[in-house]
């Protein structure tokens, strides 16, 4: 059974790394994401969670520059999603030059982000801080219901 730094160092094969280098940045990203404490246990114990965290942990570890996170806080129980997003918070604070693309239904996930993009039918309808697109969709949700109450 696959442990969590197997898990986290897989992605790291094809970088020509040492096994010190490897542990190295097993270690620093698992931490990054508040999964350092697991770092021998069996990848199919963990709750979805905290599985999330290790698949973002393996990204971390390959110096990815770009992440793109759709729908991360899906079918995750209010314990994990608060989790993931700390976890996420802690990693873009701590990874300097890493860019989260983040694709959410969810408004308050909005309250993280530095930006935001409002799209209908795969078109940008909006950008923008992610204040000013958080109320142009709860505005558009209100005039929707209104239209329905009529």
């Amino acid at each position: 059974m696959p442990t969590v730094e197997a898990d986290v160092a897989f992605g790291l094969g094809k970088l020509n790394l040492t096994p010190n280098e490897i542990k190295t940045r097993v270690a620093k990203a698992l931490d990054a994401v508040g999964m350092y404490e697991y770092l021998k246990k069996p990848v199919h114990t963990l709750s979805g969670g905290q599985k999330q965290r290790v698949a973002t942990a393996g990204a971390l570890a390959e110096a990815c520059k770009v992440l793109l996170l759709d729908e991360l806080t899906t079918f995750l129980d209010e314990t994990d999603q608060i989790g993931v997003i700390k976890a996420m918070r802690n990693s873009m604070d701590t990874s300097q030059g890493i860019t989260a693309l983040w694709v959410t239904h969810r408004l308050e996930e909005l309250e993280f982000a530095d930006g935001a993009v409002y799209m209908e039918d795969g078109r940008i309808v909006r950008q923008g801080d992610a204040t000013s697109i958080r109320k142009f969709i709860e505005d558009k949700l209100a005039s929707y219901v209104n239209q329905i109450n009529l």
